[in-house]
């Protein structure tokens, strides 16, 4: 928790933690795992630096929030950023690069190797501070980053359904080789975490035949909520409102966020590795959130990733990131608050 000292009308140290925070993470209730790591990035590049952008974009964020109230009271702490894993990055992307260039090709089996060891690491990492009461985010880093801490999640939360906002599906068994590619995740996820019972998928709108194929042959395991159709159904009359509790619907008790930012609109995030028109608001992912608290149900995990900066240091899309967090930490404490873990 903080510190009774502790201004939060005050302008945030330069040198401080999340949020303008100094709460150490043993402290803490939530605890973020920066991974800076994007060694298949198969488009646009820079979400390595992502925690590092989302981490200097936060101490510009107002800490009162009219929705969940004082967040940061309970005490937010990101880890400091791991070099070794910055270095798996940099070696997995130099291997990566003349087969994303070819198209495929060559052996990827030391990219798959080290992205191996990024998945032990977060998954070490996570179960420890689960396993000490934490609410554990992982700030990616691409989108395959988080699979660590959502084994981890699923472990402890058996029956466990993950919330999964992006423009894709992420459900290639492989791409471009690369097992544990970004765009495998919840491939990854669905078929390797037998803890996770359900995966519901909202804003998606670039996807493969394939993955549409596995989506409707999943017995409804995997609730796709195309954008295109929300899209259509909101033309139609039916409010975001309707459509939140619609999809919130479909999700077990406990509920894991992986959320990827480039599941809003791309204006939100125009330097994100592979921005796809159409999206979320930023205020119908807030929307969505509350959807989830109204329901009843408990946010116990989360991660957002693939916020990239700009190339000339632009702060936009860290700025948007870091909102988009603290709304996600502030639901999801406000959803542990009413229920018993």
């Amino acid at each position: 928790m903080v510190t009774q000292s502790f201004d939060p009308n005050a302008a945030a140290a330069p040198d401080s933690g999340v949020y303008g925070l100094s709460t150490e993470p043993e402290d803490a209730a939530v605890v973020l795992i920066p991974v800076p790591f994007e060694a298949t990035t198969s488009y646009g590049g820079g979400t390595a630096d992502g925690p590092r952008t989302v981490l200097e974009a936060s101490r510009q964020v107002d800490l009162f929030d009219v929705d969940t109230g004082k967040p940061y009271e309970a005490g937010i702490a990101m880890l400091d950023e791991d070099e070794e894993v910055r270095h798996w990055s940099d070696e997995g992307k130099a291997l990566a690069a003349p087969i994303i260039e070819a198209g495929g090709g060559g052996d990827p089996a030391p990219i798959n190797a080290l992205s191996q060891k990024m998945n032990d690491w977060v998954y070490g990492h996570a179960k420890a501070w689960f396993a000490q009461g934490k609410l554990v985010g992982v700030v990616g880093g691409d989108h395959s980053t988080p699979f660590g801490n959502i084994r981890a999640c699923a472990e402890k939360y058996a029956g466990l359904g993950v919330l999964h906002l992006d423009a894709h599906a992420d459900l290639r068994e492989a791409y471009e080789g690369f097992v544990w590619s970004h765009a495998s995740i919840m491939y990854n996820v669905v078929t390797k975490v037998p803890g996770v019972k359900t995966l519901v998928q909202v804003g998606i709108r670039d996807f493969s035949q394939g993955e549409y194929e596995l989506i409707v042959g999943s017995k409804g395991r995997v609730q796709t909520f195309f954008d295109s159709q929300l899209a259509r159904a909101r033309d139609a009359g039916e409010s975001w409102r309707d459509q939140a509790d619609r999809i919130v619907k479909e999700l077990p008790q406990h509920v894991y966020l992986s959320w990827d930012i480039d599941g809003l609109e791309p204006t939100l995030c125009p330097h994100t590795g592979t921005p796809v028109p159409g999206g979320l608001t930023f205020n119908q992912a807030v929307g969505l959130l509350d959807a989830v608290v109204r329901a009843g149900k408990q946010i116990v995990g989360l991660d957002l990733n693939e916020v990239a900066p700009g190339p000339d240091g632009d702060e936009w899309d860290g700025n948007v990131g870091a909102r988009l967090l603290y709304k996600m930490i502030g639901y999801a404490l406000k959803s542990r608050s009413s229920r018993v873990a």
